[in-house]
């Protein structure tokens, strides 16, 4: 005997839709490809390839006497501005030093050098005063409270005081890598718009990252590879050039 549950008509399952399948396959391509970018950009390479050693050419320095060399010391007091977190703020301050909780990129590198126990500010001051017309973004008028803090007259001041070096990207170039080490400075933009330092951390390809603050909160990420084109200056600090804190 049947039971009455068999003569219950069944609903029909709706077939799925084309369209919906097609926005699921977009929204998977579109996690992944935002994925794969995000871990490029903070210098995740995914590549299964053995990383390429590099090694490191440091100063032979420690100017604040605390066991570590002053090119990884540059590094360390520029990671700190990573870990304190300032929220990026343009702004001219009386005296020159913005609050800790404020900056730009040209703060993390004087930061970064005074926790080396260099005064990148009194450098800056010093060649200025002493030769004001190779700056011409100071147009005659030396002003302590900011000249330090302006890309273009670093870039003059790097010019004149460090060793300018490749401006070349190459991944997986051994001699390439070679010649970015960590604390040094690299300038970003054909106006001389943004500056940061060499991190003493690469990626597998030999490239290394970026510690520097474009906007928001300072950062240490892959601005060599998303950054390439806009590589303006590379320089290695010549530190028996600048003043002692």
């Amino acid at each position: 005997m049947r039971s009455s549950l068999s003569r219950i008509p069944r609903k029909r399952r709706r077939p799925g839709s084309p369209f919906l399948g097609f926005l699921v396959f977009l929204v998977a391509v579109a996690a992944v490809a935002g994925a794969g970018y995000w871990c490029w950009r903070k210098g995740i390479l995914l590549d299964f390839r053995p990383p390429l050693v590099v090694e490191n050419i440091l100063s032979g320095m420690d100017t604040n006497g605390n066991g570590i060399d002053d090119s990884l010391d540059i590094v360390v007091g520029a990671r700190k501005q990573v870990e304190a977190r300032p929220v990026y703020k343009s702004a001219y301050y009386e005296g020159g030093y913005p609050p800790e909780n404020e900056g730009v990129c040209t703060d993390l590198v004087w930061r970064a050098l005074w926790h080396a126990g260099y005064d990148f500010k009194s450098s800056v001051d010093r060649d200025i005063a002493a030769t004001v017309e190779s700056y011409p973004r100071v147009a005659g008028s030396p002003d302590p409270n900011i000249d330090f803090r302006r890309v273009p007259n670093l870039y003059v001041f790097l010019s004149r005081n460090a060793e300018s070096l490749t401006t070349e990207i190459k991944p997986w170039d051994a001699d390439n890598a070679r010649e970015w080490q960590p604390g040094d400075i690299v300038i970003f933009g054909e106006g001389y718009d943004h500056i940061g330092i060499v991190s003493d951390k690469r990626m597998r390809n030999g490239i290394p990252l970026i510690i520097h603050h474009g906007w928001g909160h300072p950062v240490e990420d892959n601005a060599l590879g998303y950054g390439k084109d806009w590589v303006s200056a590379h320089f290695r600090l010549r530190l028996d050039k600048l003043d002692v804190r």
